[in-house]
């Protein structure tokens, strides 16, 4: 009996001699290695895996332009750090990933922030009034398992202003997408106000949640994007960590002698 199996994304003809080997791929009915190879881009692929559909040109280069805003969050980024940790401590590459996803999935900046973040877009419907009532509406939603929101998804609750990467990246995602009715275009006009009404500075996490509107993906497909595409940063940091070692890791502080280390006196 032969196995059938459900996708819309993916159909594999076999070779000849090998059942188990496939010869032709195809997602969303492209021949992978036939037509796509060397014709589409990176972003293209990955916006046909997420949405079974060619990305127009403005939109191949929005999310060119996203990945490569989020590629690296840096050394302050609790995902980037975790990594490190792992780099530095000689755990296993895969561990190190595995770190950057855990840390980076949460409500603080990480993947399920931008999960609210799209959906807070979306209930307000552009009405920066609406936002108030938007936090108690969800508030009021089924308990889930991640701890309770502490803050408006999208915004940085340890920040006081919003910083230039941000702004920089915002500005110049616009240029590649410039269409006057997106949330982009909408974000960049009421960035200041929406702030005064979050009570805090825009996030990264926020200004994804407008790209991925843009994009027209779900809450769900933003969600596992996001934390995708900042990976780079994450594994490029852990081995640079786990090759130098922790007498010079970042932030260990200048001059900290550790009481209990034997090798102390020897520094």
């Amino acid at each position: 009996m032969t196995e059938k199996i459900t996708t819309k994304i993916w159909d594999e003809v076999p070779e000849e001699d090998n059942p188990f080997a496939a010869k032709t791929c195809y997602c969303a009915g492209y021949d992978v290695y036939g037509d796509l190879l060397g014709k589409a881009s990176w972003s293209e692929y990955i916006y046909l895996l997420f949405k079974l559909e060619k990305p127009t040109r403005q939109q191949a280069a929005l999310l060119e332009g996203l990945a490569v805003v989020l590629a690296n969050p840096g050394l302050r980024d609790h995902s980037v750090r975790a990594a490190m940790n792992a780099g530095v401590g000689g755990s296993t590459h895969a561990s190190a990933l595995m770190a950057a996803i855990a840390v980076g999935a949460g409500n603080l900046g990480g993947g399920r922030d931008v999960y609210w973040a799209v959906q807070y877009f979306q209930k307000c419907d552009r009405q920066i009034d609406q936002w108030p009532s938007t936090v108690e509406y969800f508030s009021s939603q089924e308990v889930e398992v991640w701890p309770e929101r502490e803050h408006i998804p999208g915004f940085d609750p340890n920040g006081s202003s919003c910083p230039l990467p941000i702004k920089q990246s915002l500005s110049y995602l616009i240029s590649t997408y410039p269409e006057p009715e997106s949330h982009l275009q909408w974000l960049f006009n009421n960035r200041a106000a929406l702030e005064e009404t979050a009570g805090y500075p825009l996030a990264m996490s926020g200004l994804a949640a407008a790209v991925f509107l843009d994009l027209d993906l779900k809450p769900e497909q933003a969600e596992m994007l996001y934390m995708i595409l900042r990976l780079p940063g994450a594994a490029a940091h852990a081995l640079e960590q786990e090759k130098n070692g922790w007498r010079k890791y970042p932030f260990f502080g200048s001059g900290l002698v550790l009481t209990d280390d034997p090798n102390s006196a020897s520094r």
